[in-house]
């Protein structure tokens, strides 16, 4: 498999747990072992669009047995002879080449993966992906001629990797006591994005958009705007140092 795998360094190593759990996209080449009708691999694709129930190959880095996975779409991009070209979009943990050899299992001729390239893990996509070549020209500017350019392209903010999670904004005077790994409260919110649902992974930012911690919604948006008091997200891990924001007395 080739495509999209980010990278964390030094203390944004930390983020990376957020991006397993985060939803992938892949192109995938799929042989079937016997021609058959469009139709007929057309009308498969539906019965592995929706929540499908795998069972994870033998050769996998997880338990082996029978668990839910979401398949948010499947897209057939070209059918030539025995060969399709298809595009999905999957919850996390999804096995591909799995999906492969039950997609020739339901039409009893069978498949096997030919090529895999994943396109999409979580905010990340084959948009903005860069090589090592590309990399290593880079840091060779920045080494030798200071040009910052080009490696700042290449090695992005720790807020990059949130991007695709709901976020809520606090006031600057609740910023410290965040970072000192206290629980968000209501008061402290400044402004949230809507339809957050009780135990969301979210994170939490500065007005700057600065990445303060992650942590578990306790309630849901709508919630939050409506009352006054109470917790409102259970902190789980924080980024920002204390210190960056001044600690404010009550």
């Amino acid at each position: 498999m080739t495509g999209v795998l980010p990278i964390a360094l030094e203390k944004a190593t930390r983020i990376v747990q957020i991006l397993l759990k985060a939803g992938k996209e892949y192109i995938c080449l799929m042989h079937l072992h016997k021609e058959i009708s469009e139709q007929d691999i057309r009308e498969t694709v539906k019965k592995f669009t929706g929540e499908i129930k795998q069972l994870p190959p033998v050769k996998s880095a997880v338990k082996r047995q029978e668990r839910f996975r979401e398949i948010y779409y499947f897209n057939i991009l070209e059918i030539q002879d025995k060969d399709v070209l298809f595009k999905i979009g999957c919850q996390a943990g999804t096995y591909i080449r799995k999906i492969v050899h039950d997609f020739g299992l339901s039409l009893n001729i069978g498949a096997n993966m030919q090529q895999l390239i994943r396109t999409k893990a979580g905010p990340f996509t084959d948009k903005t992906w860069t090589t090592l070549h590309d990399l290593k020209d880079a840091y060779e500017l920045y080494k030798n001629e200071n040009i910052e350019t080009e490696i700042r392209k290449i090695i992005l903010p720790v807020e990059t990797a949130v991007q695709h999670l709901p976020k809520i904004y606090v006031l600057d005077s609740t910023v410290d006591s965040l970072c000192h790994g206290a629980d968000l409260n209501i008061p402290g919110i400044s402004k949230l994005d809507s339809e957050i649902k009780e135990k969301d992974s979210v994170a939490v930012l500065t007005l700057k958009n600065e990445l303060i911690c992650l942590g578990e919604s306790l309630t849901t948006s709508q919630e939050i705007i409506e009352k006054k008091q109470g917790s409102a997200v259970k902190t789980k891990k924080v980024f920002m140092p204390s210190g960056v924001y001044p600690k404010f007395k009550k």
